[in-house]
Formats: C-alpha cells, structure tokens, sequence
C-alpha cells in the first residue's frame, strides 16, 4: 500500500499534498479534540490560537481537491500551496513560541499566564471563583517524550508547511510552457 501511495505521489503531487494536508490536519484538530472533550485537558488560549492554521488549511486543502477534479490552473494551486505553508510555518512559531513559554524560557501573553480578574458582580463571587478552572498557558497538561502538545504542534505545522511547499513547487513546475516564454 506504501508503495503504491509513493507511486501516486510522483505521478500526482498537486493531489498527494492537498490529500495529505488535508487528512494530516484532520487527525491533529481530532487528537486535539480527543485531549479536550474525550480525557478532560481544556485548552489554554494559545493552544485555541494554535487550531486557526488548520481551521485554514484544512478547507483550503480539500477546496484544492475539488478544483484539481474539475481542472485547475497552477497559479490558483502555487497561491494556496502558498498560503497554507505560510499559516503552518505561523502556527510552528506559535507552537515554539507556547512551548517556551510551557519552559519557562520567556513569559507568556497576561490573559493564560498572569492573574485572574474579573469574575463578575459581587453576589456569586465565592461561588464563581470555586468552579472557575483556569486553563494556564505556561503550564504543560500532557507530555509525552519530553514534549507538550505545543511542542508536537509545532512539529505537525513544520512537517504540513513542508508538504505545502512541495505541493506549490509542484504547482509551478504544471505550468504550461507558453507562459515560460513570455
């Protein structure tokens, strides 16, 4: 079966990298669903900053597919290839960024990493504050390896913008050769 994706992948590129874009960020936004509503680690605001490349990059991908099927041109292929390495290489400096911060090496932004204000009027505060489950971004919920959920993230995004450059150097190379000579 391996060998006959790689047979595939060299004679369909364009297709191969939006397919594995798209089903490669549909596993990570499900595993990271998996860790939030299955096993009860809620996410911190970078980590839900973190979902927005894939939100992104998995549509663009399988808009992609849909175009592939009914002819598409390579500019339209290198732009979103374009796009969606941009968002990934984004979302792995975000990823290092969180990381860092889970470290200790810098501080991280005062809204998941400073203290807790605001818990509303006055009447229910005891109550409020007692059930309010602060979800700290410098705090690692789940390791494995050494690394933290941002830390595979960043890997994830790093491997996706890879993919993505292949698939747009691809997409370039699919350009007609009357559009060389001009």
């Amino acid at each position: 079966m391996v060998a006959r994706y790689l047979s595939f992948a060299r004679t369909e590129p364009i297709v191969s990298a939006a397919a594995a874009i798209a089903l490669i960020g549909i596993a990570t936004l499900l595993g990271a669903w998996f860790f939030q509503y299955v096993l009860g680690l809620p996410p911190c605001p970078l980590c839900l900053e973190q979902r927005y490349a894939y939100y992104i990059a998995i549509p663009l991908a399988a808009m992609m597919l849909l175009r592939l099927s009914i002819g598409a041109s390579y500019k339209i292929m290198l732009l979103a290839f374009a796009a969606i390495s941009a968002a990934m290489l984004w979302n792995a400096g975000l990823g290092v960024f969180h990381s860092g911060v889970e470290w200790k090496w810098w501080p991280g932004p005062q809204d998941c990493s400073g203290p807790v204000v605001n818990f509303g009027p006055a009447g229910g505060l005891l109550d409020r504050m007692q059930n309010e489950r602060v979800v700290r971004c410098d705090e690692a919920a789940w390791r494995f390896l050494g690394l933290s959920l941002a830390g595979y993230n960043a890997l994830i995004s790093l491997v996706l913008a890879a993919i993505a450059s292949w698939g747009a150097l691809a997409a370039y190379r699919m350009k007609p050769a009357e559009e060389d000579a001009e």
